[in-house]
């Protein structure tokens, strides 16, 4: 299959070629003629299951548009509306639906003749939703869509004064880059204090969602809602307690590699102790990395970034350029974060982020570009399910860009000593991201497990699971107060609980195609190619095989890799 970034909405085949979702009457015909097909013949079946893609792919586009037009802008109340609608009125409508043809799959004779190696993974979750389907999970499932998106609401509105100029929390972050060691602090200090006045109302949220996630998983049979959702999540390549050794593998084979990475920070910066505000500091004199000074800067540098590594990935960038598929700017109103969001009719992605200049917005752009590449490899797919690949796999695509990149990043900085600057900062970000990721899995483990918890258990678990993997190197006296609801600060807790140890078991994989990358460039391109563009017609760990990479958390492997990682931030830039 010829990789082409060439994207053209597919001609349609079952539904009008005009057909958009407005409400539910316009819609269910369409499922309707679905569930009352006579699917006699493996063609039959073939053909049914063709038609029931484009419709699933039509849905879940205008579900995506619905939430990308809501996160640019959180003030707009008829976006917000417009998604709630979707949310309320058209999704707990389809569910019953497509349980009845995900039954109507499963039972149908011809469903044996179909090509078993490329179906597995297809029918395995099919399956799966099956046995998980319940009704009374239904209004569940929709008022949890639109509770976590207050998440976004609350935070998109928290701004802070500088200078006597108001900034988002995102804008203000660059202050804690500025050489000016008691301006840190201060924007630092700001920050925290902004964050505590929605401190309760994020509680409040919290425990909302808590609540429906805790009877979802009742419904289901299940007596904890974390190992319902390992179930939802298709985690069928490994469990709980491997996530347990991958926590227990970064508090002894990472946490000590951080340590020395602040200690060297501190005496870089000629500190008696290194305080939060100075973790992204340059020492007096050197002035912060600068890759770019606007949102249209940053994507036209990362074309050509990507267009050096393969002009496959720089097409890929340049087709959603043309298709206005880029909102990078921070500003109020927006909410936070970044992602890249899958169009699964039309191809070519959407990426959001709050892009304020820093050298992080560049790491996030590059990431978000990889997951981009990841969408246009796998539209080809004939079915959209063939297209809904694991996390574990889709974040290796991300994190793996990161690295590949590095070798481009000349294109963001003309100076050689701020181009050995930023391959630190990556570098050190490779390693120090680990005992965050380990942090947040492990906090939302006992979350689960406890769910009639107090508030202030909740914070004092937190508490002494954010100890148990904090940096030594690092003084945090004095700031308790702000340390209490760190996790407040992660809109994976709110949005989409339990993904987030995907992003340790990815980085784990994207090292491991970066030390590949060191020994032969264009193999490991091939292998990043070959094992995105198959999407979700493999296992986890046969997608990893085909990206000649061991799927594999343990302490062994884990300290091997860092290993590797500390070898070359010693040897510098090649």
């Amino acid at each position: 299959m010829m990789n082409t970034a060439e994207l053209q909405r597919p001609e349609r085949h079952f539904l009008p070629e005009n057909f958009t979702i407005t409400n539910w009457e316009a819609l269910e015909p369409w499922f309707i003629n679905l569930e009352q097909r006579n699917l006699g013949s493996r063609e039959a079946l073939e053909h049914w299951l063709r038609d029931m893609s484009e419709l699933e792919s039509v849905i879940s586009e205008d579900a995506c548009w619905r939430q990308i037009r809501m996160t640019c802008d959180t003030e707009n109340k008829a976006l917000e509306e417009a998604f709630t609608y979707f949310c309320m009125e058209i999704q707990p409508r389809m569910q019953p639906y497509a349980d009845r043809l995900n039954r109507m799959l499963i039972d149908c004779p011809y469903t044996r003749d179909l090509d078993q190696k490329r179906y597995f993974t297809y029918l395995r979750a099919v399956k799966k939703k099956i046995e998980l389907f319940r009704e009374a999970n239904i209004p569940l499932q929709a008022e949890l869509s639109v509770l976590a998106q207050q998440y976004g609401v609350i935070c998109g509105k928290m701004t802070v004064r500088v200078n006597d100029r108001e900034y988002t929390l995102q804008q203000a972050s660059k202050f804690l880059e500025s050489p000016d060691r008691a301006l840190r602090e201060e924007v630092y200090t700001k920050i925290q204090e902004r964050r505590i006045q929605d401190k309760d109302a994020l509680n409040d949220l919290y425990s909302q969602l808590l609540a429906k996630r805790h009877q979802m998983a009742l419904n289901a049979g299940f007596s904890n809602y974390r190992d319902y959702k390992f179930e939802e999540l298709g985690r069928f390549d490994y469990t709980k307690e491997d996530c347990y050794r991958f926590h227990e593998a970064v508090r002894e084979s990472v946490l000590p590699l951080v340590n020395t990475i602040n200690e060297n920070k501190r005496k870089k910066l000629g500190l008696d102790t290194l305080r939060p505000w100075d973790a992204e500091a340059e020492p007096a004199g050197v002035e912060p990395l600068r890759p770019f000074s606007s949102g249209e800067e940053l994507v036209t540098k990362t074309i050509a970034c990507f267009d050096r590594l393969n002009p496959f990935f720089g097409d890929c960038l340049r087709t959603m350029k043309a298709m206005g598929r880029f909102d990078l700017d921070s500003r109020k109103g927006k909410a936070p974060g970044g992602y890249n969001c899958p169009l699964a009719e039309t191809g070519a992605p959407f990426i959001f982020m709050n892009a304020s200049g820093q050298m992080g917005d560049l790491t996030t752009m590059v990431h978000e570009g990889g997951h981009a590449i990841h969408s246009f490899l796998t539209h080809p797919l004939e079915l959209n399910a063939f297209k809904e690949y694991p996390m574990e796999i889709a974040e290796v695509a991300s994190m793996t860009m990161e690295l590949f990149s590095m070798d481009h990043w000349d294109l963001f900085f003309s100076d050689k000593n701020d181009l050995a600057r930023a391959r630190e900062h990556q570098l050190e970000r490779v390693i120090s991201i680990f005992p965050w990721i380990a942090t947040i899995d492990k906090f939302q483990h006992w979350i689960y497990e406890n769910p009639s918890h107090s508030l202030q258990d909740r914070e004092d678990h937190w508490m002494e699971i954010l100890q148990e993997f904090s940096s030594s190197a690092m003084d945090w006296s004095g700031l308790e107060k702000f340390r209490t609801f760190g996790w407040q600060r992660q809109l994976h807790l709110f949005e989409v609980p339990f993904y987030y140890i995907e992003y340790g078991i990815a980085q784990l994989g994207a090292i491991g195609l970066w030390k590949q990358y060191k020994e032969n460039k264009e193999k490991a391109l091939s292998n990043y190619t070959a094992a995105l563009s198959l999407g979700g017609t493999r296992t986890l760990p046969e997608l990893y095989d085909a990206a000649r990479l061991k799927f594999n958390f343990s302490k062994e492997h884990i300290k091997n890799l860092m290993e590797f990682v500390r070898a070359e931030m010693e040897k510098g830039p090649s």
